[in-house]
């Protein structure tokens, strides 16, 4: 199997089915769409809006969900549902599960991370299921079985958003139940929110403590067995009713492919693989620390001018320089934090209750966005209204 297209076009493999591989995709279109023929093999035949099945265990509806075959088709692309198996880099082939050889010039892997449990005795964090994780608790909470919750980062800590807005939504949940319960958050983190710098940090500490919820910061937990949480240094022990936790995140690994530490690909400033040709990489899969909807956007944007000006547009590459947009649920008005981020911390911060981007969407992404917005009829994907 080859992908079709002229033979002057440049041939373009996208590996995955989340952001970072459609807004790939899109910004290829934007582009360079006469000089590239593109294939997008996806594990999945529908986009799912992630961000958002942090409400489904409120009730909330469902997350959004699109199906490729159209966005890939208005592209100009193919699709293969399928997941990458392995990759013969000597050949540039990319060999599929089912077996299907597909040739590429270039090859982009958006393949997300792998999501692994941490703790045994706790109830994992996952947006694949989040409903069917967490709505038995949040039952109960209602009905006044749980008198208090813990929510958990690890160590090899992943994306903590999540972690917060569950919190949050929980303690605004049971406020309007009228329902006493105590939640704890423990986190590695110096402060809540650090990626995002000083001042946004500060105020998302004042909605925490707002809302009753305690914090414990410069903290690595272990779970020994249900309900007890050993909180280091110091060796505190905390008993709760229940445990939230965060998974820990891995790279995904595909055979053929160099790794760095625990499976991630290593890139330059441009989403190139330092240590092979011919490959580029955004989002989850690569080694940035920050696991995050708009910044695998960002990365996607750098990787999608670099490849269109090697197919031969007038573009000139601009590297990848991360600033965060992200929209925090809390059980009330949303907040706005925006920050720019430089050695693994977020400076020139700011923290609202108005947006400052557009279109307003939990994943602020240049091609991707507006988009979904269209789709959507220009109801933002991100739906923040209401929570």
């Amino acid at each position: 199997m080859t992908t079709e297209g002229s033979p002057s076009k440049l041939r373009v493999v996208i590996a995955g089915g989340g952001v970072a591989a459609l807004e790939t995709l899109l910004a290829l279109r934007a582009l360079a769409p006469d000089l590239t023929a593109i294939t997008l093999i996806a594990p999945n035949p529908e986009f799912v809006y992630r961000p958002m099945t942090v409400r489904e265990p409120f009730a909330y509806p469902q997350a959004h969900r699109y199906p490729l075959a159209p966005i890939v088709r208005e592209a100009g692309a193919e699709l293969v549902v399928d997941e990458l198996a392995w990759v013969d880099a000597e050949q540039r082939v990319a060999h599929t599960s089912s077996d299907a050889a597909i040739e590429y010039d270039v090859l982009v892997l958006a393949l997300g991370a792998r999501a692994q449990p941490r703790y045994e005795h706790a109830i994992t964090v996952d947006d694949r299921r989040l409903d069917e994780a967490l709505h038995g608790l949040i039952q109960d909470i209602e009905e006044g079985y749980v008198a208090s919750v813990a929510f958990v980062s690890p160590g090899r800590m992943a994306w903590p958003f999540p972690l917060y807005e569950l919190a949050l939504m929980t303690a605004a949940r049971a406020y309007d139940m009228d329902v006493e319960l105590e939640i704890t958050i423990v986190t590695p983190e110096d402060s809540p929110l650090a990626i995002f710098g000083t001042e946004a940090s500060d105020a998302v500490a004042q909605l925490l403590e707002q809302a009753h919820i305690k914090t414990i910061n410069s903290a690595y937990a272990e779970v020994p067995r249900s309900g007890e949480i050993v909180v280091n240094p110091g060796d505190r022990h905390l008993s709760v009713s229940r445990v939230v936790a965060l998974p820990e995140l891995y790279g995904p690994g595909v055979r053929g492919v160099p790794l760095s530490e625990h499976g991630f690909y290593r890139v330059d400033i441009h989403g190139k693989l330092v240590d092979a040709e011919h490959i580029y990489a955004a989002g989850d899969a690569t080694e940035f620390a920050v696991k995050f909807g708009g910044i695998a956007a960002q990365q996607a944007d750098a990787l999608a001018e670099s490849i269109a000006a090697l197919a031969g547009a007038a573009v000139t590459p601009q590297p990848f320089h991360p600033v965060i947009h992200g929209i925090l649920l809390t059980g009330d008005r949303p907040r706005y934090l925006t920050a720019r981020i430089t050695g693994g911390q977020g400076f020139s911060s700011e923290i609202s209750e108005e947006p400052t981007w557009s279109p307003v969407a939990k994943i602020a992404a240049k091609y991707l966005a507006p988009y979904l917005d269209g789709l959507d009829g220009g109801d933002a994907a991100a739906g923040p209204s209401g929570s």
